[in-house]
Protein backbone atom coordinates (compact mmCIF):
# COMPACT_ATOMS: atom_id res chain seq x y z
CA UNK A 1 0.00 0.00 0.00
CA UNK A 2 1.46 3.36 -1.17
CA UNK A 3 2.01 6.04 2.18
CA UNK A 4 0.59 9.17 2.41
CA UNK A 5 2.71 12.19 2.35
CA UNK A 6 2.68 15.62 4.26
CA UNK A 7 2.21 18.33 2.41
CA UNK A 8 4.44 21.32 2.87
CA UNK A 9 5.94 24.19 0.86
CA UNK A 10 3.50 22.85 -2.14
CA UNK A 11 5.36 19.37 -2.49
CA UNK A 12 4.22 16.09 -0.83
CA UNK A 13 7.03 15.16 1.84
CA UNK A 14 8.27 12.30 3.52
CA UNK A 15 9.31 11.34 7.04
CA UNK A 16 10.54 8.39 9.20
CA UNK A 17 6.85 7.57 11.50
CA UNK A 18 4.29 6.02 9.91
CA UNK A 19 0.79 5.69 11.02
CA UNK A 20 -2.54 3.27 9.83
CA UNK A 21 -5.93 4.60 9.21
CA UNK A 22 -7.66 1.73 10.66
CA UNK A 23 -11.78 1.13 9.89
CA UNK A 24 -13.53 0.92 12.90
CA UNK A 25 -16.35 -1.38 10.50
CA UNK A 26 -13.48 -4.18 10.08
CA UNK A 27 -10.37 -3.26 12.52
CA UNK A 28 -8.64 -6.13 9.85
CA UNK A 29 -9.03 -3.25 7.13
CA UNK A 30 -6.44 -0.52 6.87
CA UNK A 31 -7.79 2.87 4.89
CA UNK A 32 -4.33 4.01 4.05
CA UNK A 33 -0.93 4.40 5.12
CA UNK A 34 0.31 8.02 6.65
CA UNK A 35 3.89 9.78 6.90
CA UNK A 36 3.63 11.26 10.36
CA UNK A 37 5.48 14.62 11.06
CA UNK A 38 7.66 15.49 13.63
CA UNK A 39 8.67 18.78 14.95
CA UNK A 40 11.04 19.73 12.79
CA UNK A 41 8.62 19.21 9.58
CA UNK A 42 5.95 21.08 11.63
CA UNK A 43 8.17 23.89 11.43
CA UNK A 44 9.23 24.04 8.19
CA UNK A 45 5.64 23.97 7.63
CA UNK A 46 5.49 27.40 9.71
CA UNK A 47 8.20 28.96 8.06
CA UNK A 48 6.36 27.91 4.20
CA UNK A 49 3.09 29.50 5.38
CA UNK A 50 4.83 32.58 7.25
CA UNK A 51 7.22 32.89 3.57
CA UNK A 52 4.33 32.82 1.42
CA UNK A 53 2.08 35.17 3.59
CA UNK A 54 3.15 38.29 2.18
CA UNK A 55 1.78 37.38 -1.05
CA UNK A 56 -1.54 35.69 -0.84
CA UNK A 57 -2.05 38.31 1.73
CA UNK A 58 -1.94 40.59 -1.31
CA UNK A 59 -3.66 38.68 -3.88
CA UNK A 60 -6.83 39.10 -5.79
CA UNK A 61 -9.76 37.65 -4.19
CA UNK A 62 -11.20 36.31 -7.27
CA UNK A 63 -8.30 34.78 -7.10
CA UNK A 64 -8.75 33.29 -3.79
CA UNK A 65 -12.68 32.34 -4.96
CA UNK A 66 -11.73 30.53 -7.64
CA UNK A 67 -9.12 28.24 -5.73
CA UNK A 68 -12.23 27.51 -2.88
CA UNK A 69 -14.86 27.34 -5.54
CA UNK A 70 -12.67 24.89 -7.31
CA UNK A 71 -12.07 22.73 -4.61
CA UNK A 72 -16.14 22.97 -3.44
CA UNK A 73 -16.95 21.73 -7.10
CA UNK A 74 -14.73 18.61 -6.87
CA UNK A 75 -15.82 17.80 -3.67
CA UNK A 76 -19.68 17.94 -4.62
CA UNK A 77 -18.72 16.10 -7.66
CA UNK A 78 -16.45 12.96 -5.61
CA UNK A 79 -19.35 12.88 -2.56
CA UNK A 80 -20.48 9.29 -3.41
CA UNK A 81 -16.27 8.52 -3.39
CA UNK A 82 -15.41 10.63 -0.56
CA UNK A 83 -18.61 10.35 1.65
CA UNK A 84 -17.49 5.98 1.61
CA UNK A 85 -14.19 6.89 2.81
CA UNK A 86 -15.37 9.20 5.49
CA UNK A 87 -17.55 6.62 6.43
CA UNK A 88 -14.37 3.59 6.29
CA UNK A 89 -12.20 6.07 8.25
CA UNK A 90 -14.79 7.48 11.25
CA UNK A 91 -17.72 5.05 11.23
CA UNK A 92 -20.67 7.07 10.41
CA UNK A 93 -23.27 5.13 8.11
CA UNK A 94 -22.70 6.12 4.18
CA UNK A 95 -25.63 7.98 3.55
CA UNK A 96 -24.13 10.69 6.97
CA UNK A 97 -20.77 10.52 5.07
CA UNK A 98 -21.77 11.69 1.93
CA UNK A 99 -24.09 14.18 3.72
CA UNK A 100 -21.01 15.51 5.77
CA UNK A 101 -19.10 15.53 2.04
CA UNK A 102 -21.62 17.84 0.60
CA UNK A 103 -21.61 19.48 3.99
CA UNK A 104 -18.06 20.52 3.40
CA UNK A 105 -18.23 21.00 -0.60
CA UNK A 106 -20.83 23.54 0.44
CA UNK A 107 -18.57 25.29 2.93
CA UNK A 108 -15.75 25.61 0.30
CA UNK A 109 -18.31 27.43 -2.13
CA UNK A 110 -19.70 29.49 0.48
CA UNK A 111 -16.79 31.36 1.17
CA UNK A 112 -15.01 31.51 -2.22
CA UNK A 113 -18.08 33.93 -2.50
CA UNK A 114 -17.13 35.76 1.15
CA UNK A 115 -13.68 36.11 -0.53
CA UNK A 116 -15.21 38.32 -3.00
CA UNK A 117 -17.86 40.48 -0.57
CA UNK A 118 -15.23 41.10 2.61
CA UNK A 119 -16.15 44.91 2.98
CA UNK A 120 -14.71 47.90 5.22
CA UNK A 121 -16.41 51.55 5.99
CA UNK A 122 -15.49 54.70 5.14
CA UNK A 123 -16.26 57.67 7.08
CA UNK A 124 -15.42 61.50 8.78
CA UNK A 125 -13.11 61.69 11.67
CA UNK A 126 -14.96 64.05 14.00
CA UNK A 127 -11.45 65.97 13.38
CA UNK A 128 -12.02 68.24 10.11
CA UNK A 129 -10.97 67.42 7.39
CA UNK A 130 -9.74 64.04 8.54
CA UNK A 131 -11.07 60.60 7.01
CA UNK A 132 -11.84 57.40 8.69
CA UNK A 133 -10.99 53.93 6.99
CA UNK A 134 -12.21 50.91 8.36
CA UNK A 135 -10.55 47.74 6.95
CA UNK A 136 -9.79 43.92 7.67
CA UNK A 137 -6.62 42.50 6.77
CA UNK A 138 -5.58 38.71 7.52
CA UNK A 139 -3.82 37.52 10.83
CA UNK A 140 -0.96 35.96 9.06
CA UNK A 141 -0.25 32.21 9.64
CA UNK A 142 -3.44 29.92 11.42
CA UNK A 143 -3.02 26.97 12.81
CA UNK A 144 -5.78 24.55 12.68
CA UNK A 145 -6.55 21.51 14.49
CA UNK A 146 -9.59 19.29 13.78
CA UNK A 147 -11.14 16.44 15.63
CA UNK A 148 -11.89 13.27 14.47
CA UNK A 149 -15.59 13.37 14.68
CA UNK A 150 -16.08 14.99 11.30
CA UNK A 151 -13.28 14.09 9.40
CA UNK A 152 -14.37 16.87 6.49
CA UNK A 153 -16.68 19.51 7.58
CA UNK A 154 -15.21 20.95 10.38
CA UNK A 155 -11.58 20.95 8.60
CA UNK A 156 -13.81 22.60 5.58
CA UNK A 157 -15.40 25.34 8.10
CA UNK A 158 -11.61 26.35 9.19
CA UNK A 159 -9.56 25.72 6.15
CA UNK A 160 -12.16 27.44 3.50
CA UNK A 161 -12.41 30.94 5.65
CA UNK A 162 -8.61 30.75 6.74
CA UNK A 163 -7.78 30.63 3.12
CA UNK A 164 -10.69 33.05 1.46
CA UNK A 165 -9.52 36.28 4.17
CA UNK A 166 -5.94 35.78 3.12
CA UNK A 167 -4.08 33.69 6.05
CA UNK A 168 -1.84 30.92 5.43
CA UNK A 169 -2.65 27.80 6.93
CA UNK A 170 -0.79 24.97 8.97
CA UNK A 171 -3.41 22.27 9.34
CA UNK A 172 -3.39 19.16 11.85
CA UNK A 173 -6.07 16.58 11.42
CA UNK A 174 -6.96 14.11 13.99
CA UNK A 175 -4.12 11.36 13.60
CA UNK A 176 -6.55 8.70 13.60
CA UNK A 177 -8.88 10.41 10.78
CA UNK A 178 -6.50 12.08 8.28
CA UNK A 179 -7.58 10.36 5.14
CA UNK A 180 -10.20 13.34 4.44
CA UNK A 181 -8.26 15.79 5.20
CA UNK A 182 -5.31 14.28 2.72
CA UNK A 183 -8.43 14.42 0.55
CA UNK A 184 -8.38 18.32 0.99
CA UNK A 185 -4.82 18.75 0.82
CA UNK A 186 -4.65 17.05 -2.73
CA UNK A 187 -7.61 18.57 -3.98
CA UNK A 188 -5.95 22.57 -3.18
CA UNK A 189 -2.69 20.95 -4.48
CA UNK A 190 -4.39 20.74 -8.10
CA UNK A 191 -6.02 23.66 -7.78
CA UNK A 192 -3.54 25.77 -8.05
CA UNK A 193 -2.73 26.69 -4.38
CA UNK A 194 0.48 28.79 -4.14
CA UNK A 195 3.08 27.09 -2.62
CA UNK A 196 3.45 27.82 1.35
CA UNK A 197 -0.15 29.18 1.14
CA UNK A 198 -1.52 25.70 2.64
CA UNK A 199 0.00 22.66 4.47
CA UNK A 200 -0.90 19.68 6.12
CA UNK A 201 0.92 17.62 9.04
CA UNK A 202 -0.56 14.38 9.98
CA UNK A 203 1.56 13.42 13.83
CA UNK A 204 -0.07 13.39 17.22
CA UNK A 205 -0.84 16.82 19.34
CA UNK A 206 1.57 16.26 21.50
CA UNK A 207 3.49 17.09 18.61
CA UNK A 208 2.26 18.25 15.70
CA UNK A 209 -0.06 20.46 17.69
CA UNK A 210 2.32 21.54 20.36
CA UNK A 211 4.64 22.85 17.86
CA UNK A 212 1.94 25.26 16.70
CA UNK A 213 0.86 26.58 19.69
CA UNK A 214 4.71 27.34 20.68
CA UNK A 215 5.84 28.90 17.45
CA UNK A 216 5.62 32.50 17.17
CA UNK A 217 5.41 32.64 13.82
CA UNK A 218 1.70 31.45 13.78
CA UNK A 219 -0.47 34.17 14.88
CA UNK A 220 -3.95 32.39 15.64
CA UNK A 221 -5.15 28.54 16.41
CA UNK A 222 -8.35 26.84 15.65
CA UNK A 223 -9.15 24.06 17.93
CA UNK A 224 -11.89 21.84 18.39
CA UNK A 225 -11.86 18.87 20.42
CA UNK A 226 -11.87 18.04 24.22
CA UNK A 227 -12.43 20.49 26.94
CA UNK A 228 -9.18 19.87 28.62
CA UNK A 229 -6.74 19.81 25.55
CA UNK A 230 -8.52 23.30 24.50
CA UNK A 231 -7.98 25.10 28.25
CA UNK A 232 -4.47 23.96 27.64
CA UNK A 233 -4.10 25.47 23.99
CA UNK A 234 -6.31 28.20 24.81
CA UNK A 235 -3.69 29.19 28.06
CA UNK A 236 -0.45 28.86 26.12
CA UNK A 237 -2.11 30.85 23.19
CA UNK A 238 -2.71 33.71 25.75
CA UNK A 239 0.65 33.27 27.11
CA UNK A 240 2.03 34.13 23.66
CA UNK A 241 -0.20 36.22 22.47
CA UNK A 242 -1.82 34.48 19.73
CA UNK A 243 -5.38 34.94 18.79
CA UNK A 244 -6.99 31.86 19.69
CA UNK A 245 -10.89 29.99 18.90
CA UNK A 246 -12.01 26.97 20.99
CA UNK A 247 -14.89 24.45 20.41
CA UNK A 248 -14.58 22.03 23.06
CA UNK A 249 -17.90 20.23 23.17
CA UNK A 250 -21.24 19.89 25.21
CA UNK A 251 -24.10 18.04 27.56
CA UNK A 252 -26.75 19.50 25.24
CA UNK A 253 -30.37 19.34 27.14
CA UNK A 254 -33.75 18.31 24.74
CA UNK A 255 -36.65 19.68 26.52
CA UNK A 256 -40.02 17.37 26.25
CA UNK A 257 -43.13 18.79 27.47
CA UNK A 258 -46.11 17.09 28.33
CA UNK A 259 -47.82 18.72 25.40
CA UNK A 260 -45.26 17.51 22.82
CA UNK A 261 -46.13 15.78 20.16
CA UNK A 262 -44.74 12.15 20.89
CA UNK A 263 -43.56 10.65 17.35
CA UNK A 264 -42.05 14.05 16.67
CA UNK A 265 -40.11 14.25 20.29
CA UNK A 266 -38.99 10.41 19.80
CA UNK A 267 -37.43 11.09 16.78
CA UNK A 268 -36.00 13.95 17.78
CA UNK A 269 -34.50 12.65 20.71
CA UNK A 270 -33.20 9.27 18.88
CA UNK A 271 -31.36 11.72 16.13
CA UNK A 272 -30.06 13.66 18.25
CA UNK A 273 -28.54 11.10 20.55
CA UNK A 274 -28.22 8.17 18.47
CA UNK A 275 -27.15 9.54 15.13
CA UNK A 276 -23.74 9.37 14.44
CA UNK A 277 -23.29 6.97 16.94
CA UNK A 278 -23.47 9.77 19.26
CA UNK A 279 -20.21 11.60 18.72
CA UNK A 280 -21.26 14.62 18.20
CA UNK A 281 -20.71 17.68 20.47
CA UNK A 282 -24.36 18.94 19.74
CA UNK A 283 -25.51 15.66 20.65
CA UNK A 284 -28.79 15.44 23.34
CA UNK A 285 -26.94 13.82 25.57
CA UNK A 286 -29.71 14.88 28.44
CA UNK A 287 -33.51 14.42 27.95
CA UNK A 288 -35.55 16.37 30.67
CA UNK A 289 -38.56 14.55 29.93
CA UNK A 290 -41.69 16.20 31.94
CA UNK A 291 -43.84 13.78 34.18
CA UNK A 292 -47.07 13.89 32.11
CA UNK A 293 -45.46 11.87 29.05
CA UNK A 294 -42.40 10.71 30.44
CA UNK A 295 -43.39 6.82 30.63
CA UNK A 296 -44.86 6.80 27.16
CA UNK A 297 -41.89 9.05 26.00
CA UNK A 298 -39.43 6.76 27.28
CA UNK A 299 -41.30 3.25 26.20
CA UNK A 300 -41.63 4.49 22.70
CA UNK A 301 -38.10 5.52 23.07
CA UNK A 302 -36.81 2.09 23.56
CA UNK A 303 -38.96 0.94 21.31
CA UNK A 304 -36.88 3.10 18.86
CA UNK A 305 -33.46 1.84 19.93
CA UNK A 306 -34.70 -2.01 19.77
CA UNK A 307 -35.48 -1.47 16.18
CA UNK A 308 -32.35 0.58 15.40
CA UNK A 309 -30.00 -1.23 13.65
CA UNK A 310 -26.28 -1.06 14.73
CA UNK A 311 -23.45 -2.57 12.13
CA UNK A 312 -21.02 -1.92 9.27
CA UNK A 313 -21.03 1.53 7.77
CA UNK A 314 -21.35 0.68 4.23
CA UNK A 315 -24.10 -1.86 4.68
CA UNK A 316 -27.29 -0.37 3.00
CA UNK A 317 -29.71 -1.16 6.40
CA UNK A 318 -27.38 0.66 8.98
CA UNK A 319 -28.56 2.97 10.99
CA UNK A 320 -26.33 3.31 13.54
CA UNK A 321 -22.37 2.38 12.81
CA UNK A 322 -19.30 1.36 15.34
CA UNK A 323 -17.42 4.05 17.28
CA UNK A 324 -14.74 5.12 16.03
CA UNK A 325 -11.76 3.48 18.23
CA UNK A 326 -10.88 0.69 20.77
CA UNK A 327 -10.11 3.42 23.11
CA UNK A 328 -13.47 5.34 22.80
CA UNK A 329 -15.74 2.52 23.04
CA UNK A 330 -13.84 1.90 26.26
CA UNK A 331 -14.47 5.59 27.70
CA UNK A 332 -18.20 4.60 26.25
CA UNK A 333 -18.15 1.64 28.44
CA UNK A 334 -16.63 2.85 31.84
CA UNK A 335 -19.40 5.57 31.82
CA UNK A 336 -22.14 2.59 31.97
CA UNK A 337 -20.51 1.43 34.91
CA UNK A 338 -20.22 4.85 36.04
CA UNK A 339 -24.09 5.71 35.87
CA UNK A 340 -25.06 2.09 37.06
CA UNK A 341 -22.88 2.81 40.00
CA UNK A 342 -24.25 6.50 40.54
CA UNK A 343 -28.17 4.71 40.61
CA UNK A 344 -29.21 5.48 37.36
CA UNK A 345 -31.11 2.28 35.89
CA UNK A 346 -29.78 1.52 32.28
CA UNK A 347 -33.30 1.04 30.69
CA UNK A 348 -31.89 -0.34 27.32
CA UNK A 349 -28.55 -1.24 25.54
CA UNK A 350 -25.08 -0.17 26.55
CA UNK A 351 -23.36 -3.94 26.18
CA UNK A 352 -20.81 -4.53 23.19
CA UNK A 353 -22.15 -5.88 20.24
CA UNK A 354 -20.38 -9.00 18.12
CA UNK A 355 -20.74 -8.38 14.17
CA UNK A 356 -19.50 -10.35 11.21
CA UNK A 357 -16.81 -8.35 10.92
CA UNK A 358 -14.39 -7.18 14.46
CA UNK A 359 -15.38 -3.78 15.08
CA UNK A 360 -16.07 -1.23 17.87
CA UNK A 361 -19.85 -1.87 17.85
CA UNK A 362 -22.01 -0.30 20.86
CA UNK A 363 -25.70 -0.87 21.23
CA UNK A 364 -27.08 2.93 22.02
CA UNK A 365 -28.00 3.20 25.67
CA UNK A 366 -30.80 4.89 27.41
CA UNK A 367 -30.32 5.80 31.21
CA UNK A 368 -33.35 6.67 33.36
CA UNK A 369 -33.94 7.54 36.54
CA UNK A 370 -30.41 10.04 36.61
CA UNK A 371 -30.18 13.14 37.88
CA UNK A 372 -28.17 16.42 36.81
CA UNK A 373 -25.77 15.57 39.88
CA UNK A 374 -24.60 12.35 38.01
CA UNK A 375 -21.72 12.08 36.04
CA UNK A 376 -23.17 10.84 33.37
CA UNK A 377 -25.55 14.13 33.12
CA UNK A 378 -22.82 16.68 33.61
CA UNK A 379 -19.82 14.91 31.51
CA UNK A 380 -19.36 14.50 28.04
CA UNK A 381 -19.27 10.91 27.43
CA UNK A 382 -18.90 11.58 23.16
CA UNK A 383 -20.83 8.10 22.60
CA UNK A 384 -24.51 6.57 21.45
CA UNK A 385 -25.65 7.62 25.57
CA UNK A 386 -28.80 9.60 26.55
CA UNK A 387 -29.97 10.03 30.49
CA UNK A 388 -33.70 10.69 30.61
CA UNK A 389 -34.23 13.64 33.56
CA UNK A 390 -37.87 13.44 34.91
CA UNK A 391 -39.18 17.12 35.75
CA UNK A 392 -42.57 18.58 36.51
CA UNK A 393 -42.81 21.59 35.08
CA UNK A 394 -40.97 24.21 32.30
CA UNK A 395 -39.70 25.92 35.03
CA UNK A 396 -37.51 23.10 36.22
CA UNK A 397 -36.69 21.67 32.77
CA UNK A 398 -34.93 25.45 31.86
CA UNK A 399 -33.06 25.49 35.21
CA UNK A 400 -32.27 22.01 34.85
CA UNK A 401 -31.14 22.87 31.49
CA UNK A 402 -28.60 25.58 32.04
CA UNK A 403 -27.48 23.97 34.85
CA UNK A 404 -24.48 22.67 32.46
CA UNK A 405 -20.92 23.77 32.76
CA UNK A 406 -21.19 23.47 28.58
CA UNK A 407 -23.44 25.26 26.80
CA UNK A 408 -23.37 24.86 23.01
CA UNK A 409 -26.84 23.74 22.10
CA UNK A 410 -30.60 22.98 23.49
CA UNK A 411 -33.88 22.09 22.46
CA UNK A 412 -37.24 21.90 23.06
CA UNK A 413 -40.31 19.86 22.43
CA UNK A 414 -43.62 21.22 22.72
CA UNK A 415 -46.32 22.25 20.68
CA UNK A 416 -46.39 26.17 23.11
CA UNK A 417 -45.81 29.03 21.83
CA UNK A 418 -45.22 30.78 24.90
CA UNK A 419 -42.89 28.04 25.95
CA UNK A 420 -40.84 27.57 22.72
CA UNK A 421 -40.35 31.55 22.74
CA UNK A 422 -39.58 31.77 26.25
CA UNK A 423 -36.99 28.73 25.80
CA UNK A 424 -35.45 30.55 22.81
CA UNK A 425 -34.25 33.34 24.82
CA UNK A 426 -33.75 31.92 27.80
CA UNK A 427 -31.69 28.36 27.22
CA UNK A 428 -27.88 29.72 27.66
CA UNK A 429 -26.47 27.91 24.53
CA UNK A 430 -25.22 29.17 21.44
CA UNK A 431 -27.61 27.29 19.20
CA UNK A 432 -31.46 26.51 20.41
CA UNK A 433 -33.57 24.23 18.32
CA UNK A 434 -37.30 23.86 19.27
CA UNK A 435 -39.16 20.48 17.87
CA UNK A 436 -35.30 19.77 15.76
CA UNK A 437 -32.82 17.52 17.39
CA UNK A 438 -29.78 19.25 19.03
CA UNK A 439 -27.55 18.10 16.72
CA UNK A 440 -27.64 19.53 12.78
CA UNK A 441 -26.71 23.16 11.64
CA UNK A 442 -26.54 25.05 8.49
CA UNK A 443 -23.14 25.88 6.77
CA UNK A 444 -24.09 29.85 6.54
CA UNK A 445 -24.58 30.66 10.10
CA UNK A 446 -22.31 30.67 13.08
CA UNK A 447 -21.60 27.92 14.88
CA UNK A 448 -20.70 27.87 18.33
CA UNK A 449 -21.62 27.67 22.37
CA UNK A 450 -21.17 29.64 25.35
CA UNK A 451 -19.88 28.53 28.91
CA UNK A 452 -17.29 25.68 28.77
CA UNK A 453 -18.17 25.09 25.22
CA UNK A 454 -16.79 27.77 23.18
CA UNK A 455 -13.87 30.58 23.08
CA UNK A 456 -13.47 33.38 21.32
CA UNK A 457 -15.56 34.43 17.74
CA UNK A 458 -18.22 32.02 16.22
CA UNK A 459 -17.50 29.39 13.05
CA UNK A 460 -18.87 29.39 9.74
CA UNK A 461 -21.01 32.09 7.96
CA UNK A 462 -19.94 35.09 7.64
CA UNK A 463 -18.90 35.60 11.71
CA UNK A 464 -15.92 33.46 10.63
CA UNK A 465 -14.17 36.79 9.57
CA UNK A 466 -14.19 38.11 13.13
CA UNK A 467 -11.78 35.32 13.93
CA UNK A 468 -9.72 35.41 10.29
CA UNK A 469 -9.21 38.98 10.10
CA UNK A 470 -8.03 41.86 12.36
CA UNK A 471 -9.77 45.12 12.01
CA UNK A 472 -7.29 48.36 11.10
CA UNK A 473 -8.35 52.17 11.49
CA UNK A 474 -6.52 54.21 9.19
CA UNK A 475 -6.88 58.30 9.14
CA UNK A 476 -5.74 60.96 6.67
CA UNK A 477 -6.34 64.45 6.12
CA UNK A 478 -8.00 65.31 3.11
Amino acid sequence: MSVRLNYVAGAFVDSTGRLEDVNPSDTREVVDTFAVADKALTDQAVEAAASAFPAWSRTSPETRADILDTVGNEILARKAELGALLSREEGKILAEGIGEVVRAGRLFKFFAGEALRLSGEKGASVRPGVDVEITREPEGVVGLITPWNFPIAIPAWKIAPALAYGNTVVFKPAEIVPACGWAIADMLARAGIPEGVFNLVVGPGSVVGQALVESSKVRAVSFTGSVATGRRIGAACFESGKKVQLEMGGKNPLVVLDDADLPTAVEVAVNGAYFSTGQRCTASSRLLVQSGIHDRFVAAVTERLKALKVGHALAPDTQMGPVVSAEQLKQDMDYMRIGSEEGAHLAFGGEVLEREAPGHYLAPALFTEATNAMRISREEIFGPVACVIRVADYEEALAIANDTPFGLSAGICTTSLKHATHFKRNAAAGMVMVNLATAGVDYHVPFGGRKGSSYGPREQGSYAREFYTTVKTAYTLA
